[in-house]
């Protein structure tokens, strides 16, 4: 759903509120328009923000995407990934978003899906569980489990990377995002890297953006 000419116009001079909502998961959600691009946020972090979402932008311009024709989305958001892949990546990609918050697929559906050209199919499920259930490979699967700015500790487990690696097509690249804010956050990641990540992916690389380390399985 596009926001009236005027909102956008005033979007790039203060942040303008969509919608504020709450979820079981989520205390505050905050819809934003800022600089014409909706923005999803809680009290502590971004949780979308179209191709502003800088740290996928900036992993996915260090990747050959030629070769990638399906996607699964672990943590959908608003669909920031889609998003910046059609519309700035000129890629054609089939999508399947993983998202357990169902006010955020609300606002996702409401505002977002309705712009996109790409397929994308919506679930609303818990990652770990649909991993597990799924039968189908994809040639990108991207990780981006957040409750706040905290990843739930059951995503960052050898099982739940082993699952996600018998997931991937033969060509197939996870990317996996991380925090990298505060001195706990880049002292945590870089041991979920070292000690867990690289013992699943032998060949993985980290890639340190803002206030992420981006993880990528090869």
């Amino acid at each position: 759903m596009k926001q009236p000419f005027f909102k956008r116009l005033l979007s790039y001079f203060s942040d303008q509120l969509i919608e504020h909502t709450n979820s079981e998961y989520n205390e505050d959600l905050y819809l934003l328009l800022v600089k014409g691009r909706y923005q999803l946020v809680t009290n502590k972090v971004i949780y979308s923000f179209e191709d502003k979402y800088d740290n996928f932008y900036d992993a996915f311009k260090k990747v050959d995407l030629s070769d990638k024709q399906t996607c699964l989305i672990l943590g959908f958001g608003l669909g920031s990934i889609p998003v910046m892949l059609e519309k700035k990546f000129n890629q054609k990609i089939s999508y399947t978003g993983i998202e357990i918050d169902e006010e955020i697929i609300y606002l996702a559906s409401e505002y977002v899906l309705d712009e996109l050209k790409s397929p994308v199919e919506l679930i609303r499920a818990d990652a770990e569980t649909f991993v597990e259930i799924n039968e189908d490979l994809y040639d990108l699967i991207c990780v981006d489990l957040f409750i706040d700015d905290d990843i739930p500790e059951q995503f960052l487990q050898s099982d739940f990377l082993e699952t996600c690696k018998a997931t991937l097509s033969e060509k197939g690249l996870l990317i996996f995002n991380t925090l990298y804010f505060t001195n706990k956050d880049r002292k945590y990641s870089t041991l979920f890297f070292e000690n867990t990540f690289q013992k699943t992916f032998p060949n993985a690389k980290a890639h340190h953006c803002g206030n992420n380390l981006m993880l990528f399985s090869s």
